[in-house]
């Protein structure tokens, strides 16, 4: 999230005063386009909360929308999340793992009240963007933040390290005993020497085929 914040930051939105409309101003090569849009339209923004905070935010939020009556103008309230299964001794469990730590998307209609039922939520910082002109993020990015939230497929985490004896409990080596030469924590895959008639064979296991001793 903290590299895309970059992009979040090109625009800058004021208020027409004569007009009542909010404009972007956005700076490129040098050069600056004014693109309108109406003060009243829905767009996501992203919210920058304490760490560890997020559900906290998003709850908090959703309660102060129902009781201060904004759900007219504040619409969802996001934390993308991914499934990690951990392996610990032998038991499976499985656990929420932020994609963004420490942001909150929140899709509303930015005016002074919208703003001030957000930024004044207990554990937010601030808007992406400054003090008092948050900058919507772009649709497509939300799209795909989101998406890739509804679509993750699980990662497995095993508490293993390079030394460690595994037995194989699936595929052409199972009920093998190996020792582990190199671990791969991104893929959830290791390598393992194995002793096959007498020779050390190295084979490539995914953690979901082992079990540590």
């Amino acid at each position: 999230m903290v590299e895309n914040e970059e992009n979040f930051l090109e625009n800058e939105d004021v208020i027409d005063e004569t007009t009542g409309e909010l404009e972007t101003v956005q700076e490129a090569t040098g050069t600056s386009t004014v693109k309108k849009a109406k003060k009243s339209e829905k767009r996501w923004y992203i919210v920058h909360t304490y760490s560890g905070y997020e559900n906290k935010v998003k709850s908090n939020l959703e309660k102060r929308i129902e009781y201060m009556n904004m759900s007219d103008k504040i619409f969802r309230v996001e934390v993308p999340q991914k499934t990690v299964t951990q392996i610990k001794g032998g038991k499976k469990q499985e656990k929420d793992e932020k994609i963004f730590p420490g942001y909150v998307l929140v899709e509303m209609i930015m005016d002074e009240d919208s703003w001030y039922v957000v930024r004044h939520t207990a554990g937010v910082t601030k808007f992406v963007g400054s003090a008092k002109k948050p900058i919507p993020a772009k649709d497509s990015e939300i799209k795909k933040i989101i998406n890739r939230a509804g679509s993750q497929t699980q990662k497995i985490e095993l508490d293993v390290k390079v030394g460690d004896k595994v037995r194989i409990t699936s595929g052409p080596f199972a009920e093998f005993i190996g020792d582990i030469t190199e671990v791969y924590p991104d893929k959830s895959k290791l390598r393992a020497n194995v002793s096959i008639f007498g020779r050390e064979t190295p084979v490539e296991l995914e953690y979901k085929q082992i079990q540590k001793i």
